[in-house]
């Protein structure tokens, strides 16, 4: 088996974990994953502020004391820190190598970049626009005897399974073991959301002050074993490797550039204290298009928090929300009031007592959001609701992302890997591809038989008996929720409907949400389409990321039979 551990699943992960991993114990290979979506956008930013830029500099940073140490115990790393510049990070590696004489083979993989061609691809005008690649340059690039190798836009698992496809030399059409190597990526590249960060049940964690990173060992038939260093903190477990692989999903396939893989498939069992085996993952010939990362400065944005304290919050804010619109030199394209209902009656502090309305303001004019806007607010300070006053303040706008995703045929991208010596090979795309469908899952079996009668139920928060795992995909969000035995599973399946999760999160009631279901994982995953709006960068709500929606449905109140509690 080949051991590869991950040490960044952000732009701003840990600085200390690429070093903790490569002194922690054995490795193989050391990945970093540092593109999310909004990643594109901020390094488009510096792009444009200096051509030389648009790669992590922060992994630059981390190789001043890991490169030495990586080549000292014979451990290749692989990083799609290159972002939207892959050669400027290989070139600024090689002088960084220089200077600590050091002697590196350095590899990149670029082609990702379609910035150039988005008008005859019909991709609009965005700021970055970047195919998401697959693991076969990497894969080159190792094989031809890289240290480091350092990619553009790939999928994130893709610096898992190219390194993996190597040291087992598979074939482009072993889709079974691809796609076990693409879900040990999906659960190592966010770092310690695999090991109890992040988790539903972190009070079940012993040692959660410092996760450790984790490591897969992937075998040869695709099978992996799910882990991380001895002495470290967190955990390992079916149910924190099980959250990981909900996140950020939509159905049973899960497509990728180089196979499909079939989440229905996947069989978790434990193999030791820490250690999950990951097997009879199942895969299928990916998609004839590649998805494309577009990122787009949408206009400039601008907010105001009032607090309103007491009584009458509801006339206070009319009161402030007339006032302020009045007063404005130009209304902006968008304004969005936001009150957050967080008092308590008759409190015993001052901000238990009271409640912030938000006016947020958006428009192609950085004028019209600016100074102009803010300082509106605060003139009111004197004349308006009793107890005035805000959380900050007044500032100017500041520009904001939009994000979207496009999809081109893979013929139309190249993939290429430069090679240490410096020769270019160009990838080419999947010979066999197969539109994406999706799978259709029958509603599981029946509810067992939970006592002779009616079963009694409980109202209590659904997150006594279920975990969950929300997050982003552009403008919308998922939210995987799961149980924990097989009983549970069944009363679940058959009772959380989409129409009992829009009624639990009233927000999504006027948006299009889809169910499917995953019964070997004794989950069900949720995709509600426009929560976000245009996309993390644009802010569009409270949180932004969807991060914590899975909490917010996991403390809403349902009937849950009493023999599950």
């Amino acid at each position: 088996m080949i051991r590869i551990g991950n040490a960044s699943g952000f732009y701003g992960d840990r600085f200390s974990a690429v070093h903790e991993m490569l002194t922690g114990g054995p490795l193989d290979v050391l990945t970093g994953d540092y593109l999310a979506e909004l990643t594109m956008l901020i390094l488009g930013r510096d792009r444009l502020k200096d051509p030389g830029l648009g790669y992590a500099k922060t992994f630059l940073k981390q190789l001043e004391t890991g490169l030495g140490e990586a080549l000292d115990r014979g451990v290749k790393i692989v990083s799609n820190a290159g972002g939207l510049n892959p050669a400027g990070l290989a070139q600024a590696i090689a002088e960084l190598a220089d200077k600590l004489g050091l002697h590196p083979k350095i590899a990149y993989v670029e082609g990702d970049d379609l910035l150039d061609r988005v008008d005859e691809l019909h991709l609009g005008k965005p700021m970055t626009a970047n195919a998401y690649l697959g693991a076969w340059g990497i894969a080159e690039a190792i094989t031809a005897g890289a240290d480091v190798v350092v990619t553009g836009r790939v999928t994130d698992a893709s610096v898992i399974v190219g390194p993996a496809a190597a040291h087992h030399g598979w074939k482009r059409t072993q889709y079974d073991e691809l796609a076990g190597a693409v879900a040990a990526g999906h659960v190592i590249e966010c770092g310690c959301q695999a090991t109890g960060g992040n988790y539903a049940f972190f009070t079940e964690i012993h040692d959660l002050g410092r996760p450790g990173f984790p490591i897969a060992e992937i075998h040869a038939d695709g099978s992996s074993v799910i882990t991380k260093h001895d002495g470290t903190g967190g955990a390992v477990t079916i149910d924190t490797v099980k959250a990981q692989l909900l996140y950020e999903i939509t159905g049973a396939r899960y497509a990728g550039p180089d196979v499909t893989t079939r989440l229905d498939t996947i069989e978790l069992t434990a193999d030791g204290p820490d250690r999950v085996r990951i097997s009879g993952v199942r895969g299928e010939a990916p998609p004839p298009t590649y998805k494309v990362s577009l990122n787009s400065v949408g206009g400039f944005r601008n907010e105001v928090d009032f607090v309103l304290t007491g009584l009458q919050l509801e006339q206070k804010a009319e009161l402030v929300q007339q006032q302020l619109e009045q007063a404005l030199p130009k209304r902006p394209a968008e304004l969005k009031w936001t009150l957050a209902w967080t008092e308590k009656p008759n409190a015993d502090t001052e901000e238990e007592a009271s409640v912030f309305l938000r006016c947020a303001a958006k428009d192609p004019d950085p004028k019209v959001v600016g100074r102009g806007f803010s300082s509106a607010a605060i003139e009111l300070a004197l004349a308006s609701y009793p107890g005035f006053h805000v959380t900050a303040p007044p500032g100017d706008g500041s520009p904001y992302g939009v994000f979207r995703a496009g999809y081109v045929d893979i013929h139309e991208v190249s993939h290429v890997v430069v090679l240490p010596d410096g020769t270019r090979r160009e990838i080419e795309p999947a010979a066999e591809t197969l539109p994406l469908a999706e799978l259709e899952i029958e509603t599981p079996l029946p509810l067992l038989q939970l006592s002779s009668g009616p079963p009694r139920t409980r109202e209590v928060p659904l997150g006594r008996i279920a975990g969950a795992r929300s997050g982003d995909k552009g403008g919308d969000a998922n939210v995987g929720v799961w149980v924990r035995q097989e009983k549970a599973w069944r009363w679940l399946a058959n009772t959380l409907t989409v129409e009992l999760f829009q009624e639990l999160l009233p927000e999504t009631r006027e948006l299009e949400v889809t169910r499917y279901l995953l019964p070997n994982l004794w989950a069900v995953n949720f995709v509600v389409e426009g929560l976000l709006g245009e996309g993390v960068a644009a802010q569009a709500r409270f949180d932004p990321q969807a991060k914590a929606v899975g909490e917010w449905l996991r403390s809403r109140y349902v009937d849950v039979p009493e023999v599950l509690l």
